[in-house]
């Protein structure tokens, strides 16, 4: 999947556009300001969007294509983004470090699914939200999960 991905984003266009997804831009304003990490983030639209809007961004994604993309889009908007080109059973942050994160359309493995959800769940502090559009057979959107302890 990662040479898919690198190979897929290496394309001068865009795959998904330069806009945020409608789904982020209906909710962002839900999560409190601070530091939100962006999953499986591809070229940055979204990370962009949430950066311009005054949040500390973090986002990975296991493409240095799509990491290269973020950044130039990042700059061509004027805002910063720490960009990490790692897989999610690799990240190296602690325990608690966001306020939010936010999955949009993340895709992992069936084998991996559960256990890289967990890992971010702890990553996550105790009064943090998550914002998580997926699809599954059926597609389907859950707003705001806050992980109670």
């Amino acid at each position: 999947m990662k040479q898919f991905w690198n190979e897929r984003y290496a394309e001068k266009e865009f795959a998904f556009g330069k806009e945020p997804n409608q789904f982020l831009k209906d909710n962002l304003h839900k999560l409190r300001k601070g530091k939100i990490l962006f999953v499986a983030e591809g070229e940055g639209r979204n990370a962009v969007f949430a950066a311009e809007n005054g949040y500390t961004v973090v986002a990975f994604d296991y493409s240095e294509s799509a990491k290269n993309k973020a950044i130039t889009l990042a700059k061509e908007q004027n805002v910063e983004l720490d960009y990490l080109v790692s897989d999610v059973m690799e990240l190296p942050f602690e325990p608690e470090s966001f306020d939010a994160i936010v999955f949009i359309f993340a895709h992992f493995p069936s084998e991996i699914r559960k256990q890289a959800h967990q890992k971010l769940v702890f990553l996550l502090k105790p009064d943090g939200k998550i914002l998580f559009e997926a699809f599954e057979k059926i597609n389907f959107n859950i707003p705001l999960v806050v992980r109670k302890r």
